[in-house]
Formats: structure tokens, sequence, C-alpha cells
């Protein structure tokens, strides 16, 4: 629910523009106004349910989430749908760390946890891309306010529910919420979302963006520093330094944002270039979700098979080979090459969620779950917040580099290849980087087994 919100709202951003009276460079803030509280408070709350109560944390933010979803599908201005979308990823933040940690304390290190955080992982890539598929549906045969709406009957049921089938889960000692790291993390990561989704509207360069974004390196490198010297950190950083939790997150930061960045470049191309309706490319979009189903009913045997780390690089590749190959879209042609590549690309992305969940929960303490969960999606939240910011300005840059002279179909094109491309060099990086900084630990053979390896 909570990934198919973020994303549900895209396609129908010019539709709710229209009927509420935004102004068009006023939109961005539909989304931006769920990023910043949904990814600067994550590892904030995170803490707080570990230290206070997973379940209780779940149900206030359960509750907290179906109210704003009420009040933003009843908005009757621009600045109670802002506000009600910052209430969402207010919730958001209360409700992710908590739900995965609690799911993660119900199952021992292993197959059956690994099991569980596949599925978690497919309902994760499912939820936001079949939200880019319903958005553009919901919206043109009913109304932009049902996919706010669709959320108030399953909050309630959950919020029922819960007490039933969930046991409390928390820590054992309840220590002092260490305050000056929950100041300094927050405003960090606040900043730096600030700086890098107003920078689609005010540019790289602009005094917002690079203010936002120096605040925010200042912020961040205070609560380092300070985390260090406290006696309860709100982050242990013994966590951070764990190449697991690091690296993983690295490669879930790439794989979301690489992917969110091609699902936008790739609206652009349907849309202005072969001139799609939003149903129409709601439609085409599919394709993801169906290889996200597929991947997530074979996910736990591939694990299973070829082992966590294995999946995780297979995962990056297909998502890069897929991504590369959309730089052979033409204006006429090409909607075979993107339903098959955006499917193979939709079923690697699987991969690597569910490879990076598994190693960036795995080796954690059970007290210790809410932060390594608020890590994991921490990394998440990032990635898709960066990347259409990121892959935008390089194609814009790409359109604006042809001239005034270039109809507007075929720099857009030009630019969209541009970014598939540097898209997939970057998966391919990342598909290297976790192949060798990621790789296992061999075991040293036991002493029955040193005798019979000697002879």
């Amino acid at each position: 629910m909570l990934a198919l919100d973020f994303s549900i709202l895209s396609v129908s951003l010019p539709v709710i523009g229209a009927d509420l009276g935004f102004a068009f460079n006023d939109l961005q803030w539909i989304v931006t106004a769920f990023a910043l509280p949904s990814g600067g408070l994550l590892l904030l709350f995170g803490r707080a349910a570990d230290l206070y109560g997973r379940r209780t944390w779940f149900l206030v933010g359960m509750g907290l989430f179906t109210a704003a979803s009420l009040l933003g599908g009843l908005a009757w201005s621009p600045a109670v749908l802002i506000a009600a979308r910052a209430g969402q990823g207010l919730a958001a933040a209360m409700l992710t760390p908590a739900a995965m940690s609690l799911l993660t304390t119900s199952f021992d290190e292993g197959g059956l946890r690994e099991k569980a955080l596949g599925i978690n992982g497919t309902l994760l890539s499912l939820g936001f891309l079949t939200g880019v598929v319903f958005g553009g549906v919901i919206t043109d045969l009913t109304s932009w306010r049902v996919t706010l709406l669709i959320n108030v009957p399953i909050g309630v049921l959950a919020v029922i529910a819960a007490p039933i089938l969930i046991r409390e889960s928390r820590n054992a000692d309840t220590p002092r919420l260490d305050l000056i790291g929950a100041f300094t993390v927050t405003g960090g990561l606040l900043s730096v979302i600030f700086g890098i989704t107003s920078a689609e509207r005010n540019g790289w360069s602009s005094p917002v963006t690079l203010g936002s974004l120096a605040l925010g390196v200042v912020l961040l490198t205070a609560f380092f520093l300070a985390e260090s010297r406290v006696k309860n950190p709100l982050v242990d950083l013994g966590v951070l330094r764990k190449r697991t939790v690091s690296w993983a997150n690295t490669m879930g930061l790439i794989t979301f944002s690489m992917m969110t960045g091609m699902v936008f470049l790739l609206t652009l191309y349907m849309q202005h270039v072969r001139d799609m309706t939003p149903l129409a490319t709601g439609f085409t979009f599919s394709a993801l979700g169906v290889a996200a189903v597929v991947g997530g009913a074979v996910s736990a045997r591939i694990v299973g098979a070829l082992g966590v780390h294995k999946v995780l690089v297979l995962g990056l590749l297909l998502q890069a080979v897929s991504t590369a190959s959309l730089v052979l879209l033409s204006q006429d042609s090409g909607l075979v090459l993107l339903l098959t590549a955006t499917a193979v690309g939709g079923f690697g992305h699987l991969l690597a969620v569910v490879g990076y969940m598994i190693t960036a929960t795995s080796g954690i303490r059970d007290d210790q779950q809410g932060l390594a969960t608020g890590l994991a999606y921490t990394a998440q939240q990032l990635g898709l917040t960066v990347g259409t910011p990121i892959l935008g300005t390089i194609a814009a840059a790409r359109m604006s580099s042809l001239g005034e002279g270039v109809a507007q179909d075929v720099a857009t094109l030009s630019g969209a290849h541009l970014g598939v491309l540097v898209a997939g060099g970057v998966l391919l990086v990342g598909a290297l980087l976790a192949m060798v900084l990621l790789r296992p630990a061999r075991q040293a053979p036991s002493e029955t087994e040193a005798p019979a390896a000697a002879r």
C-alpha cells in the first residue's frame, strides 16, 4: 500500500492540477510533500519502534495514514492536498520500519526469513510498479480521488486486524532517545531530499538546491560525529560499518533510483513521442507488474538455488542490460522491445530488491532490526526520490544541446536515449561492486574435514 501510494499519483498530476487549481510548477509538491517526511524520518521512527513497541508504532502509523488518505481524497484546495500528502509521508515513516522489523523479528535468520523477505520485496516492487499502471487507469475511468480513498478501507481493516494477529515486540530495555542524533539525522536527510527534489524545478546550480544540499551534508557530518560520543546512540555506528549493511543499501539505492528514473523517461517517450494517453501508458507499464508477480513467485527458489549474493548480482545485471537496450526505441516502432525490456527489467529489479533486503538485515540482532530496516528503507526512499531528478536532468541537458531547430519529439527521444544509457551504466557498475564487495567470506574447513582435505 505504501509503495503503491508513492507512485500512483504520478501519472495523474496534470489532472489533479486542473481540478484543484495547482500552478504547473507547484505540481511536484504533491510528490515532494510525501517524499520529504517519509525519507527524512525513517531512521528516527525505526529506532523509536525498537524502543517503544513495534506493533504500537505500526498501529499509530496506520491510523494516521488512513486519516491522511481520507483527507487527501476529499481535498478541496491545493493546500489541503499537500497537507494530506505530508501526513501520509509522516505515517509512512512510522509504518515502514515498524512493519519490516515486526517481520524480521518474527522469523529466525535463514530460509523462512528469506522467504518472508522475498514476499515483502515482491509486494514492495509490485506496489510501486502497479501504482504507475493503476494511476492512469483509475484516473481515466473514475477520478484521481479514488487513488487516495482506496487506502481507507484497507487501513481500517489493518488497524482492526493487527492487534489480533500480531504480537507486541520491543527491546527489553528502553534507554532515552538520542535527541541530538534525532535532530541532526532528520534535518540532514530532509535537507538532502529537499535539495534533490527542488533541483528538478530550480536547477542543480540554484542557491536553493546548493544551500539545501550543503546544509544536509553539514548536519549529517555532525550526526556521525555526535553518534560516536553518545552512550545510547540513535544509530549504532557499528551497524553502519558492517560491509553487508552499507554496500547492500547502496545497491538498494541504485536499483530503485534507476528504476524510477527509467519509468519517468519511458513516460516521456510514450506520451510525448508516441502520443499515448495516460490510460494506454498505464497498460503498457503492466509488463513491469506482471514480471514482479512472476519474480515474487520464484524469488525464494532462486535464492535457495543460487544464494543471496548471486541473486543480487543477477538482478542488477538483468536490470542493467534491459534498461540500456531501450536506446533502440524509435519514434514509430519499438513497443515490442519496450514491453520485453521492461518485463525483464522488472524481474531483475525484483531480484535485486529481495537480494539487498536480505543482505542488509542479516547478521543484525533482533533489538536492532528497527534500525536495520530503517536504513534499508531510507536507501529505498532516497532511490525513489533521486532517480527522476537525476535522469530527468541528463535528458533535459541532451534536449537543450540539440538547439531550437530540432522537433520536440526528436529531442525528447534523444534525451530519453541518453538517460537509459546512463541508467544502464550505473546499474552495471552496481552489479560489479556487489559482485566484489558483497562476496560471502569463505568458511574455513572444520576439524573433521581438514584431514580429508589434506589427503
